[in-house]
């Protein structure tokens, strides 16, 4: 007992630092096993009480049907035993059957059971009635086995089997009152042999203790299967206490999250209004001294410097725009500006304005459009800086002299997609979470020291999402990266019918 708690103690000192939840288990798995190596029945102390418990709900609820059957025996008993004694046996009966009765309501009325010694009180107080109980059905068989008759000894076996099927089934929670009630009976049928040595007497002794083993056998089946129901109680009562405690953990974090969401809304608010009025007056003064508007600088440093100011506000800027805008999309409060627009007109109009950076690396872009498009419902500016973000991750990454092409076409579904291919140096397949991660940014990124706050494809994904259309990122080391965009057929505007039609039909 002392090294089986001294271990779990052992182990839950080590892990006083660790998990909350950890402590709490190794807690109660401490007084569960001190609950087992200090109760009488190995079991914890609430199975204890929760199966004297149930020994005098049993008791309660099968009181008249005993009653019943007491009364049916002391009159079919009458036919061999005088009245007076039938009945003077019935009266000893039923006072002990009230006895019972008075005791299991008496436990049942109280709260608590107090401690183990109340416990086992109480146990010994019902297998003392229990023994009462048979020893009352046994003073009947020992006054009809003096009879002899054969109809007598059939009588005989029917009375004990019913007692021991009562006594084994109502009082299987209790194992002691089992053999208490049990030992009465058990002893008259040994005397049976001893009053009457005949062959007859010795078989019904036989088939007497035959079913007395039975019915212990059948007792403690019944036991083990209370005491299974008991534990699987008890670990779906656990369970629900913790699935509330999980559900009250989550409902306190989600409205945390929700602070934390609400917190971080108002700041970019105020911080994007206090950012944005200096930077304003950095780019609009540094474009002035690079310009050299009120004439040229005493040294040519001057000026290199004001250009230097002037590109470093201006991805300020754009850095501040790019955070408010994913902030706004994850918050669901980017608002769309729906128009009907040309998916090849807006990849036209991007190309152009991302040529020059091409050129400046030597890359070609080639596009290949689908001239039968028909126009698409959707936020003019948000498509526009779809592809203006994946445009400028191709050039960003694509080496001297690559070749970045850009196709749009029609879905299988019949919707419209646009697709950015380039031959860069590729992302490896467990980099591209990190990739589509907010601030996220790849080896080759980092390596190669690219500018990027790592914004850029977690905003076009989100923008994607709120058309209702579907993002996907291809990409292998040296075989270069490919960004799929689709827009659903929803968004597809169909030929309106001809007005001449339209007319015509009216006329008709």
């Amino acid at each position: 007992m002392t090294e089986a708690t001294g271990h779990i103690e052992k182990r839950e000192g080590e892990s006083a630092g660790g998990d909350p939840k950890r402590r709490r288990r190794l807690a109660q798995d401490v007084r569960a096993v001190r609950e087992k190596l200090t109760s009488s029945s190995g079991l914890e102390r609430a199975f204890e009480t929760e199966m004297v418990r149930l020994f005098a709900q049993f008791r309660v609820g099968a009181a008249i049907p005993l009653f019943v059957l007491a009364a049916a025996i002391a009159g079919a008993a009458t036919i061999w035993l005088p009245m007076p004694a039938a009945l003077g046996w019935l009266a000893i009966v039923l006072c002990a059957m009230a006895l019972m009765l008075m005791l299991s309501k008496r436990l049942l009325a109280q709260g608590t059971l107090g401690d183990d010694k109340g416990l086992a009180t109480w146990r010994r107080v019902f297998a003392m009635g229990e023994m009462l109980h048979g020893a009352a059905w046994a003073y009947l068989i020992q006054m009809l086995a003096q009879v002899g008759s054969d109809d007598v000894r059939i009588f005989v076996l029917f009375c004990i089997m019913m007692v021991t099927a009562v006594v084994a089934t109502l009082s299987a929670t209790v194992p002691a009152a089992v053999y208490a009630g049990l030992a009465p009976l058990l002893l008259v049928a040994a005397l049976i042999p001893l009053s009457s040595a005949t062959p007859q007497s010795l078989l019904l002794t036989m088939m007497i203790a035959s079913a007395l083993v039975f019915f212990v056998l059948l007792a403690r089946r019944l036991y083990d299967s209370a005491v299974a129901t008991l534990l699987s109680r008890a670990e779906k009562d656990a369970l629900f206490i913790e699935l509330e405690q999980a559900k009250a953990n989550s409902d306190e974090a989600r409205r945390r999250a929700e602070q934390a969401n609400l917190a971080k809304s108002r700041f970019l608010a105020t911080m994007s209004h206090e950012l944005r009025t200096p930077l304003n007056a950095i780019l609009g003064f540094s474009e002035v001294m690079k310009n050299e508007v009120f004439g040229p600088h005493a040294s040519d440093f001057y000026r290199d410097y004001s250009a230097d100011i002037h590109a470093s506000g201006q991805h300020l800027l754009n850095l501040i725009n790019e955070i408010l805008d994913l902030s706004r999309i994850e918050a669901g409060r980017y608002e769309l500006n729906e128009e009907a627009l040309a998916l090849a007109f807006v990849i036209d109009d991007c190309t152009h304005m991302m040529n020059l950076r091409a050129k400046a690396k030597g890359q070609s872009i080639r596009t290949f459009v689908d001239e039968s498009l028909p126009r698409i419902w959707a936020d003019e500016r948000a498509i526009r800086q779809v592809v203006l973000n994946v445009l400028s991750n191709a050039i960003k990454f694509t080496p001297q002299g690559g070749e970045i092409q850009v196709k749009v076409g029609w879905t299988s579904s019949g919707g419209q997609y646009v697709a950015v291919k380039d031959n860069g140096p590729g992302i490896p397949e467990e980099e591209i979470p990190v990739v589509m991660s907010s601030f996220g940014r790849g080896t080759w990124a980092i390596k190669t020291a690219e500018q990027g706050s790592g914004l850029g494809l977690p905003i076009v994904k989100g923008l994607v999402d709120l058309h209702g259309g579907g993002f996907q990122l291809r990409s292998k080391p040296r075989e270069g990266t490919e960004v799929i965009v689709t827009l659903p057929a929803s968004r597809v505007m169909n030929a309106l019918p001809a007005v001449a039609q339209e007319k015509a039909g009216r006329a008709a």
